[in-house]
């Protein structure tokens, strides 16, 4: 499935990226097919429809650190030390659809992160994930834009 477009989020996302990618840092991000809340299934139903496909996606390997309002609060310093930690060798971050992330993939997360106790469009988080990455490295690496 294509990704959704709203040109204005997806500019700053493909930029921050781009940034990222000139650090040397390999990124990118993948959707999974959205089952639609409201229609003729439950809510629980298209969590577990979505989280199956997350799951698929993601293997049986690798790192997983699952985005969730529930999840563990960090500041800037202590998410570039987490980052440098969980993205050795790699690391999956994973945002839920409009519903949120069902427990299996909860369950499959080494760790749960939260923005946020807020509740956010998904597009949007993509924005915020890859700006906090980013803004994590600068800090790292000595460059000023962290501040």
């Amino acid at each position: 499935m294509g990704k959704p477009r709203d040109s204005k989020l997806i500019l700053l996302h493909d930029r921050y990226a781009e940034r990222l990618a000139h650090l040397g840092v390999r990124y990118s991000d993948e959707w999974v097919g959205e089952v639609r809340a409201g229609g003729r299934f439950s809510d629980e139903h298209v969590r577990e429809r979505e989280g199956a496909r997350l799951l698929e996606r993601l293997g049986s390997g690798g790192r997983v650190v699952a985005l969730d309002p529930a999840g563990e609060s960090l500041t800037t310093p202590e998410f570039s030390t987490r980052l440098v930690g969980w993205a050795t060798p790699g690391v999956s971050l994973v945002v839920g659809g409009p519903l949120g992330l069902h427990a299996a993939v909860r369950e499959r997360a080494e760790r749960c992160w939260s923005l946020s106790p807020l509740t956010f469009p998904h597009e949007l988080v993509r924005v915020l994930v890859v700006e906090q990455v980013y803004r994590a490295l600068t800090l790292l690496r000595g460059m000023p834009y962290h501040k």
